[in-house]
């Protein structure tokens, strides 16, 4: 395992570790467990930015061209 793989794998071991509060249950590469981590997750509505701090005229997003 490369240096940079051995990384990416420490940090999703330890996001595993966060998540579900035991080790990885199996040795894996990133990939594995992180695609484990997230389809075990529920579904949940994601808002692209939702911040305290900024006025909702300061958020800019993508717009649909007309046809």
């Amino acid at each position: 395992m490369s240096g940079r793989d051995k990384k990416m794998y420490d940090e999703a071991a330890a996001l595993w570790r966060e998540v579900f509060g035991e080790p990885p249950p199996i040795r894996a590469d990133a990939a594995t467990l992180l695609d484990m981590i997230m389809k075990s997750l529920p579904e949940k509505r994601y808002e692209r930015i939702a911040s305290p701090y900024l006025r909702p005229s300061q958020i800019s997003s993508p717009r649909l061209e007309a046809r």
